[in-house]
């Protein structure tokens, strides 16, 4: 299992439509896949849990990822949402 904190891009959490890309990058990995946003926490492949956290811009959210691809997971998501 591994977990990572992420500050949030303010430029990469506009709207649904990205989180509907981070949902969409979640599921491609077989790993069991969570984010935490306060004290909520959602699976991130699921759209609806991932609506509710209402992540903002420039937020710190806690990803973990626990499975074969978890680092990868991690990486990706990272990559996708992390302020440059």
């Amino acid at each position: 299992m591994i977990t990572k904190n992420i500050t949030v891009d303010p430029a990469s959490v506009a709207d649904a439509s990205t989180t509907a890309m981070l949902v969409q990058i979640a599921s491609q990995f077989d790993s069991s896949i969570h984010v935490k946003y306060g004290e909520r926490q959602f699976n991130a492949k699921s759209i609806m849990g991932m609506m509710t956290l209402g992540i903002t811009p420039g937020a710190e959210i806690a990803v973990t990822a626990d499975g074969s691809d978890e680092q990868g997971a991690i990486d990706r998501i990272s990559d996708f949402l992390s302020a440059k």
